[in-house]
């Protein structure tokens, strides 16, 4: 696929308003406008005024989007970012603490803070809210089914704002609680994203997989929204999850995003739920 974008100026070629600034001086910069590249429709004209701290927030934002640091390094303190960025370090606080909020970065005591990564513990599998009756999480092992490269049919490329035959990477697997199926895992991820991923790698990765496409494609997950309904268990889906066929199953269709609010995944999971539950919290 060809990649049309752009690329965007790092955070220091732009100067957020003065924190004295009037609501019609302290109109967002043009870099706030865009807070990372990637295609499709773009977030629209902001309004008149734009928060200081949420300016700062954008720029921070443009500046992980464009890599400046990856998932798992450091961020300048927040002294050093108020003098960038000529701003109070108040200000720039309110953005940070903002961005963990959403996991976007992670604050760490007495050592700085640092870009989220889902190589960490505590948001490895954030995404995936399976959970055993018992109440302890599922030591789940993945056995690969398929990967290949195909073209995009109409529904897969709408749903990553590609156009439809746009190459994509389809790939199948099953999770395994204690060698048994629980979930029926197919997505389909842009091809132009992740040249060269295939069966070998993927049977050779051993941590979380959002973790490799981070660590080798430069593509981070940072938000996902999903669909969930109750469905029968199809003739084929009912033999990989060892059911009959009609079997009652939990189908989660996801959608991940990384910077730029730009789709990098489509994911559907069908869930056997007999000794497991999905999990959400609710605040």
């Amino acid at each position: 696929m060809q990649d049309n974008r752009a690329m965007a100026p790092t955070a220091d070629t732009a100067t957020p308003a003065r924190e004295d600034a009037t609501p019609r001086a302290a109109a967002a910069p043009a870099s706030a406008a865009a807070p990372g590249p990637g295609p499709g429709p773009g977030p629209g004209p902001l309004p008149a005024f734009v928060p200081l701290y949420q300016q700062i927030k954008s720029l921070l934002l443009r500046s992980l989007a464009l890599g400046e640091w990856q998932p798992g390094q450091p961020i300048p303190s927040e002294v050093e970012l108020a003098a960038r960025f000529k701003v109070s370090q108040g200000t720039v606080r309110k953005a940070i603490d903002e961005m963990a909020a959403e996991n976007l970065v992670v604050r760490r005591q007495g050592r700085g803070t640092f870009v989220a990564t889902h190589a960490e513990e505590g948001t490895r599998y954030r995404f995936l809210r399976l959970a055993t009756d018992a109440g302890a999480p599922p030591l789940l092992r993945r056995r690969l089914l398929d990967c290949r490269r195909m073209r995009s049919n109409e529904a897969v490329a709408r749903a990553l704002r590609l156009a439809t035959g746009d190459p994509v990477v389809e790939v199948r697997r099953l999770l395994l609680d204690d060698d048994k199926p629980v979930v029926l895992d197919h997505l389909w991820l842009p091809g132009a994203d992740f040249k060269g991923l295939d069966a070998s790698k993927l049977e050779q990765w051993r941590g979380p997989l959002y973790r490799l496409f981070e660590a080798e494609y430069s593509v981070r997950m940072i938000r996902a929204e999903e669909k969930i309904r109750a469905v029968a268990a199809a003739a084929d889906e009912a033999a990989l999850l060892q059911l009959p066929v009609g079997a009652p199953l939990l189908l989660v269709e996801r959608r991940s995003f990384s910077y730029g609010d730009r789709p990098v995944e489509l994911r559907r999971g069908l869930y056997h739920t007999d000794g497991h539950h999905y999990r959400n919290e609710l605040n």
